[in-house]
């Protein structure tokens, strides 16, 4: 352990009906203390005032005119002209009777007005508190209430959105301002409801430059996020402006340590949303650094388009948009000639033994860098040098690819809303580090708690159990909810919920998920999401959903197929059916069944975690904004057809 971790604190044994716990450790970055807030450090504000007396006329904000639907190149604001822009906002927010410490609701897409109305709330101790895009009105209008929001910022689309909930919940939110523009029929009926509606320019007109800045408070609550949950209603998670300053400088400090620190010259692309904590952390630290943020257009389909027109450095993503650049470009490859697919391999192979024995990323392979995988750089825009993977576990064959293929570091993170993003992360050009987490940042202690109820022992010799958070950048509890928050933080420490097993070099690994496990008719444990990831690696799926229960011995899934997959496959077996029709045919069924326990059998699946049978569904449904399935939601939706799968099945055995 001690090559990356330093031990702290002993274990403790179980006593008083509390589990054993093992040690506490630290990065081998922390050993002599975490990372402290400098002195004069009170607000998030400072990252943008800051940077805009180092360079005035530097890009900040950058998004592309659409014209009759051609894109135009990127059209930045500079960061005085943010600042400029975030005082005035900010002095029209409490010329509506909005005073330090409300808060105030932003709801819409990645885009510079949701960042200048974040700044301009920093600006004025204002507590800002995003929207989802991706929810529906009713947990919109259930976080306008529970936050008791008086003012929101929101996207001119989700205006009709915001109206319909309106009569109930005007009690709180009395002001609405469009990121563009407003209809006369919205602001009338938003006025007879007693709501106040205002196009940007119009709300913009309402401020002025000279007013005098309240005083900020390193304790104040910056930001109540709410985290979408797979069970009941959305909770808001307390970060303070301590913690999101301290994220955001731990982030830095592990940059500084271990590669490269982003500088005015870095832009980063904006797509995550900024609703998430992990993008919001991210652009935050750009915002720190002076780097410039170009956003996306909103449109998955122009995502490599608007790349390219970007040129970013850094790149975030998650596992389901890393698992899709790996299959398309692993698709090229083998569909491009025997010779190509030969060199290729060689070049692959040569790479990864570099990089195995510890080469760092630009001294592994430099000439095949050029020759061979510079293509695949290009597809990110040609400078992408650190990229980051966070919000799930990234497959092992993935982040390996894109370790030798990208010509970048990667780093896979580990975070919740609650540790205020990233408490975990791998060191881009530590090899080993690949199919972990890494090790816990600067600002943060890390121990595993035993799960004797499901055999996770966090004392034996391979340490397995709950991953348990204590430090600077725990979030300050749910809004509302002290019940909530007892369950979770006990005695200083934050249970995450996350099963996780120490490396001999001390990093993380994830393994499972505390709550998503169950017990099949026979016995055995099923971890669920584990063999969800594994048969996500066949290329025929696109999402799956497996089921199992106690009073059953076998697993049957719901699962989403590649609609372009399955329709090639119906062509060479001359099906005429479209792709509705194909989900519903045997056929199509059991090809799709086969293929998965094919795959799962190579990925050395136990006999009882194979599939017995499979439901096609023509589209995702049910997961959280972060791509998790939401089970208890699912099992209800689709009840009469597991059980129709089950009975199917058991009729199959006999």
């Amino acid at each position: 352990m001690d090559q990356f971790a330093v031990k702290v604190e002993e274990a403790r044994p179980a006593a008083d009906g509390r589990p054993s716990a093992g040690p506490v450790y630290r990065s081998i970055y922390a050993k002599d203390g975490l990372l402290e807030l400098p002195e004069g450090f009170e607000s998030p504000w400072q990252f943008l005032s800051d940077s805009v007396k180092r360079n005035p006329s530097g890009r900040m904000l950058g998004q592309r005119q659409v014209n009759a639907k051609k894109a135009g190149p990127y059209v930045w604001s500079t960061y005085q002209e943010v600042y400029d822009a975030a005082i005035r906002m900010g002095s029209a927010i409490r010329s509506r009777g909005v005073n330090p410490g409300d808060r105030c609701g932003i709801y819409g897409s990645n885009c510079s007005q949701w960042i200048i109305a974040m700044e301009a709330c920093n600006s004025h101790a204002i507590t800002y508190v995003p929207l989802y895009d991706t929810l529906g009105a009713n947990a919109v209008e259930f976080i306008i209430n529970h936050a008791e929001v008086s003012i929101a910022f929101v996207q001119e689309n989700k205006i009709p959105a915001i109206i319909l909930c309106l009569p109930n919940c005007s009690t709180h939110l009395k002001t609405i301002v469009s990121f563009t523009n407003v209809s006369s029929t919205q602001k009338k009926e938003a006025e007879e409801l007693g709501v106040s509606c205002f196009s940007w320019e119009e709300f913009f007109q309402l401020g002025n430059s000279d007013y005098e800045l309240p005083q900020k408070q390193r304790t104040a609550v910056c930001t109540i996020m709410y985290t979408s949950g797979t069970t009941g209603e959305p909770k808001g998670v307390i970060i303070t402006n301590a913690a999101l300053m301290l994220e955001v400088l731990s982030t830095d400090h592990i940059l500084f340590l271990t590669d490269r620190v982003c500088t005015e010259e870095d832009s980063y692309f904006s797509f995550l949303p900024l609703a998430h904590i992990y993008d919001q952390i991210i652009e935050s630290y750009c915002i720190y650094k002076g780097s410039s943020i170009g956003f996306w257009r909103g449109d998955v389909r122009f995502l490599l388009d608007d790349l390219q027109e970007l040129k970013p450095t850094t790149f975030c993503g998650v596992p389901r948009v890393y698992d899709r650049i790996y299959t398309g470009i692993a698709s090229k490859v083998s569909s491009g000639g025997v010779l190509r697919k030969t060199l290729f391999q060689y070049a692959y192979n040569y790479k990864l033994a570099n990089l195995e024995n510890g080469l760092p990323q630009e001294k592994a392979a430099p000439l095949l860098d050029k020759l061979v995988f510079n293509k695949i750089k290009q597809a990110l825009g040609g400078r992408v040098r650190i990229m980051l993977s966070g919000a799930a576990p990234l497959p092992r064959h993935v982040e390996e690819f894109l370790r030798v293929t990208s010509c970048s570091t990667l780093s896979q993170g580990y975070g919740l809303t609650e540790s205020c993003g990233g408490c975990f992360s791998s060191i881009g050009n530590v090899y080993p580090m690949v199919g972990t987490v890494g090790v816990p940042l600067t600002t943060i202690e890390a121990r595993l708690e035993s799960v004797p109820e499901l055999g996770y022992d966090a004392l034996s010799s391979v340490p397995r159990g709950e991953i348990c958070l204590r430090g600077k950048t725990l979030f300050s509890g749910y809004h509302k909810r002290a019940d909530l928050t007892e369950e979770v933080l006990i005695d200083g420490w934050f249970h995450t919920g996350d099963i996780g097993e120490w490396q001999p070099n001390g990093a993380m690994k994830v393994i499972d998920r505390k709550k998503n496990i169950f017990k099949l008719s026979q016995g055995e444990y099923v971890a669920v999401e584990s063999i969800e990831s594994k048969y996500l690696q066949c290329p025929l799926v696109t999402s799956i959903w497996v089921y199992g229960n106690s009073f059953e011995s076998f697993l049957v899934a719901v699962v989403v197929p590649d609609r372009k997959a399955l329709e090639d496959w119906a062509a060479e077996h001359h099906l005429t059916d479209d792709y509705k029709s194909l989900c519903q045919n045997m056929k199509a069924r059991k090809y799709i069944l086969d293929e998965l326990n094919s795959i799962g059998q190579k990925q050395q699946l136990r006999g009882f975690e194979l599939l017995k049978a499979v439901h096609l569904e023509i589209e995702r449904v049910l997961m959280t904004p972060t791509s998790k399935l939401k089970r208890p939601q699912l099992l209800k939706y689709y009840k009469d057809q597991v059980e129709k799968l089950c009975s199917g099945a058991k009729g199959a055995k006999v």
